[in-house]
Order: C-alpha cells, then structure tokens, then sequence
C-alpha cells in the first residue's frame, strides 16, 4: 500500500521523532527531528533529511560535515509517532565526532563518557 508522510502523528510543532540506527550492527546513531516534508525527502532521495529545530530548516545529514547517512529501511513505530531510520553511517554521526550521540552511560550517580571523538 502507498505510504502518505501525513499519515504518521506528528506533535504539536509538526515533528516526529526519528532515531537512526546503524544498519548490520543495529547500533543507535542519534535522534533528531523530522517534519512531513523531511521524511518525504528522505524518501525521495535516501539521504537522510532531518529539520532543524534551531535553524528553522531541513539538513541533509553530512551535507556539510561528509559524515552521510543512506538510508536502507525506514520504519514506522505501532503508534505512527516515532521512526527508525536505518542507515549506513559513514563517519561519524554526533556533531562532537562520536560514532554516537549516545556516548554517555549513567549507572546510579556516576556519569562517564563511553568513547572518545573518532581521530
């Protein structure tokens, strides 16, 4: 059946939450948000296009850093209201140079840094 970008539940700014995974490992790359017409043009194009909240614009991941996301598979959650997008990763995929933004592990009150920023 066709797919219609309207059809997922989308908060009140008009995002949906889509997390990028890392295709074959299935490691969490990172979060960001994406509108209608973000998950349109990352279909579209299999490069992943997220909105940027601060900007107030699309980007297109490593447009400017070369750290790109293609997209495999796309994946819609039981509610409609969050995605995966499965992706290969090239480089990194935090905005500090970590494979992952997810690079901090809190266990009790202790705090500490998982990896180190890629060379």
């Amino acid at each position: 059946m066709p797919f219609d970008p309207a059809s997922l539940i989308y908060n009140d700014a008009g995002l949906i939450p889509c997390i990028a995974q890392a295709e074959g490992s299935g490691e969490v790359l990172m979060m960001a948000w994406m509108n209608a017409e973000a998950v349109a043009k990352t279909l579209e194009t299999n490069r992943v296009t997220y909105w940027s909240r601060s900007r107030q614009s699309f980007w297109i991941k490593g447009e400017t850093s070369g750290h790109t996301q293609e997209l495999v598979d796309l994946r819609v959650d039981c509610d409609r209201d969050c995605l995966l997008a499965v992706v290969r990763q090239e480089g990194a995929a935090c905005h500090t140079n970590r494979r992952s933004c997810f690079y901090t592990s809190v266990t009790g009150d202790e705090e500490r840094e998982l990896m180190a920023p890629m060379a």
